[in-house]
């Protein structure tokens, strides 16, 4: 979202119009270099897991699964910053409204604490939250290889984020393309 604000700030896209494209072409594009990034930052991490002595029960295939599995779901949340970086006038309060939406759904999940340890009156979030869904689900392919609700409720979450977010998203997009 912030790259897309700094482009469209910048003329990137009015020089965009001049060429022979489709108008949803820069969109398009830079979505496609955020689901790039997903994946090369998802390799990483599960590469540098294994080098730090992770060693995934589910096997290859679990691991292909849940690697998929988060670059599907990034790609889904990457709509809600594609649309902020339409509609926000600068760059850093794309920045901004992204942080106040990722700090409480990353750091109010079971990604980093298990939920039994946590206050009970946070337990009811935790447990709603869509990233404690999502990290169980790529814990149980990639530790047990097992394919189970979490997967899809993931999956249903990813469906409706792009369901609600990318016609919003082309809108406003287009509005000002």
């Amino acid at each position: 979202g912030v790259q897309l604000r700094e482009d469209m700030d910048k003329g990137v896209f009015d020089r965009f119009k001049s060429l022979p494209i489709a108008r949803i072409a820069p969109l398009a594009g830079a979505l496609l270099a955020d689901s790039i990034r997903y994946t090369i930052a998802t390799v990483l991490t599960f590469a540098m897991g294994y080098i730090l002595g992770y060693r995934p029960e589910g096997g290859l295939l679990g691991v292909a699964i849940a690697a998929l599995l988060v670059i599907v779901c990034s790609w889904a949340v990457s709509w809600i910053f594609a649309f902020f970086g339409v509609i926000a006038r600068t760059a850093s309060s794309v920045q901004g409204i992204s942080m106040i939406v990722l700090f409480p759904l990353t750091f109010v999940s079971n990604a980093f604490v298990p939920v039994g340890t946590m206050p009970g009156w946070l337990q009811w979030f935790v447990n709603a939250n869509p990233i404690s869904h999502l990290v169980n689900a790529v814990r149980e392919l990639a530790n047990t290889g097992t394919i189970g609700g979490e997967l899809a409720i993931s999956l249903l979450g990813a469906a409706v984020i792009v369901a609600v977010f990318a016609p919003l998203t082309v809108r406003a997009y287009m509005r000002k393309a």
